[in-house]
């Protein structure tokens, strides 16, 4: 009896195993167009900080062909960081941090820094000009705390001003124990300024941090990103209580009242596109116009005028004809009818001429 199988083919069977899909190969190194210059790098460098823009252009991005190539097989990344900079951000991949020379200003590794998405900060940036160091991080602090600002104090008086109807804003920030102590017969004198009428806001450190106009220009970008208009921030006087109250010579006899005044921070800006300026169309009528009488005038100037020309018509020469005759003189037979009266001193020179025989 034959044990063996079952007379078929006695050859092993041969598995199907799954295709895997081709994997693409690493780029080992890559140029980048840096506004113009060629930077060759290793792509890997930036899988470091793969949440900076560099990071996902040569990441997942470049995995999966999604960062193209210029025609030259460069990778551009605008024209908005030097080369130098540039150079100097690739520390930040190598080493964590960027060192600044004291030949390259701070303010242009800031710029390159948020536009590549590179942390700028005293953890991830040191520079030899510590000045301007200092002013880009406070400019960045002061924006993240003036919005701290504008949402605690600030948006809460706008609100109330919106509720009884109005398009703008003046706000005066005081010290908390600066005294107002205004007499209610004898108030301070008010001007032509439409910035008379405004909202007190006691608050200390928005009082010390308005005073430095490098935060009220880091204030106002602020107000500007949240759609703010007609924005102005300033110093301006405020008056606090009466000192004295005098008579005045010239306005006769009548009582003239001396305040105190402080300087302190203000903030204007409105919510409108036009300020102090209405949308309605008033259509003014004319004044009426008697008719009657502006005709009648009328006619009489047309009279006129037709009989003025008329005038001018009959003592004007016909167009091409000669120029008439001298009139006769009635008084005269012998002389000719186009020779002029003589005077007496032309008649004493025709005496006097000699007569050729």
């Amino acid at each position: 009896m034959d044990g063996g199988g079952c007379g078929g083919d006695s050859r092993p069977a041969q598995l199907s195993l799954p295709t895997t899909p081709s994997v693409r190969p690493k780029v080992s190194r890559v140029t980048i167009n840096v506004n113009g210059d060629k930077i060759t790098v290793d792509p890997a460098l930036f899988h470091t900080q793969p949440h900076t823009m560099l990071g996902r252009m040569f990441g997942a991005s470049l995995d999966n062909n999604l960062t193209k190539k210029n025609c030259r097989g460069e990778y551009e990344i605008g024209n908005y960081v030097s080369e130098h900079v540039f150079r100097l951000i690739l520390d930040y991949y190598r080493y964590g941090s960027i060192r600044i020379p004291s030949n390259i200003p701070v303010a242009d590794v800031k710029h390159a820094c948020d536009y590549l998405m590179v942390p700028f900060n005293g953890d991830t940036v040191r520079a030899d000009n510590v000045a301007q160091l200092m002013h880009e991080l406070a400019n960045d602090g002061a924006q993240t705390q003036f919005q701290q600002f504008f949402d605690s104090v600030i948006f809460r008086e706008m609100i109330a001003l919106a509720h009884k109807g109005e398009r703008e804003c003046h706000i005066l920030v005081l010290m908390e124990d600066d005294a107002v102590d205004w007499d209610p017969e004898y108030p301070p004198p008010k001007t032509d300024s439409a910035d008379d009428e405004a909202q007190l806001v006691r608050d200390d450190r928005l009082c010390r941090f308005l005073k430095y106009l490098e935060n009220r220009e880091q204030a106002k970008l602020v107000l500007k990103e949240r759609g703010l208009k007609k924005i102005r921030l300033g110093i301006e006087g405020f008056p606090t209580q009466m000192e004295k109250l005098k008579t005045s010579t010239r306005g006769g006899g009548k009582p003239e009242v001396v305040y105190n005044y402080i300087q302190r921070p203000f903030i204007h800006m409105s919510w409108e596109k036009e300020e102090a300026r209405s949308r309605h169309v008033d259509f003014q009528c004319p004044p009426p116009v008697n008719l009657s009488t502006n005709l009648a005038e009328a006619a009489s100037d047309t009279d006129i005028d037709h009989t003025n020309m008329l005038i001018s018509d009959m003592d004007m020469p016909p167009q091409g004809s000669p120029p008439a005759p001298a009139a006769a003189d009635p008084d005269s037979e012998d002389r000719p009818l186009y020779l002029p009266h003589p005077t007496a001193n032309t008649a004493t020179a025709l005496q006097n001429e000699p007569v050729d025989e």
